[in-house]
């Protein structure tokens, strides 16, 4: 789905202990009339009836909270909101709580110190069925990968290895890594489409990209489009994800 084609304004719930930052955020929200702040929790027990009740479009949701934490919190969530999209916004860089965070359903994760301009264009992208992922977070992600035991990758659910939970393929699950055989869609990139896909793998955003091979941003874009249709991808997470766990 594309942004032009979404339902406006999009209706958010706030999650977040801290009065100043909730406030402030649900106040810079406001002035974009894409969203409808419907309503506020200061913890997580709060925010499982404000969901309940106001079945929101997005929750974003802080994790390090009083009593159950944000990440503790989003199956009960999911389970009583379905259709709610789940966007962590936290201070928390561990790649322990994004694996779990991803691994519970969460649609994307991202640092408080993301600006409201990206924070807003996050929030369409994950209503478009996009998962997001801090730049900083990227990186972490991949290392994690990397140190983690082969029956134990992160891929994409919804490809048959395991049950696909509710927004199947909006997350992520634990499931045997891929071997790359002959028919492996990874062999029909190109030489330059398999060097952008390394520097996804490696968490670098289009931008990253665009001046480390002295090219223009939006010719990165169109060659990342081009990998995830080759691929059969839905988002640069997965893509990611998909490279680590071959070998690039």
């Amino acid at each position: 789905m594309d942004a032009t084609d979404l339902n406006y304004p999009i209706r958010l719930l706030i999650v977040d202990d801290h009065a100043l930052f909730r406030r402030g955020l649900i106040a810079l929200l406001s002035q974009d009339r894409r969203f409808s702040i419907v309503g506020e929790s200061e913890n997580a027990q709060a925010a499982l009836d404000a969901a309940k009740q106001l079945q929101p479009d997005v929750i974003l949701l802080d994790n390090h909270m009083p009593g159950l934490t944000g990440i503790a919190a989003i199956g009960g969530l999911k389970k009583i909101s379905p259709d709610s999209f789940i966007l962590m916004l936290t201070v928390s860089e561990s790649p322990d709580d994004l694996a779990a965070a991803l691994r519970g359903g969460a649609a994307g994760y991202l640092l408080k110190t993301i600006n409201t301009e990206d924070l807003a264009e996050s929030v369409l992208k994950i209503v478009s069925g996009d998962t997001i992922i801090s730049p900083d977070m990227m990186t972490k992600l991949v290392g994690l990968l990397r140190n983690m035991p082969e029956q134990s990758e992160l891929t994409p659910q919804g490809d048959g290895s395991t049950p696909a939970a509710p927004n199947a393929g909006r997350g992520m699950a634990f499931v045997n890594a891929p071997a790359v055989s002959a028919t492996d869609p990874i062999r029909d990139l190109s030489p330059r489409e398999t060097e952008i896909l390394r520097l996804i793998a490696r968490g670098e955003s289009n931008k990253q990209i665009a001046r480390e091979l002295d090219i223009a941003e939006t010719t990165v874009k169109i060659h990342v489009q081009h990998i995830l249709r080759k691929l059969n991808l839905s988002n640069r997470v997965h893509a990611a994800v998909y490279a680590t766990t071959r070998g690039l």
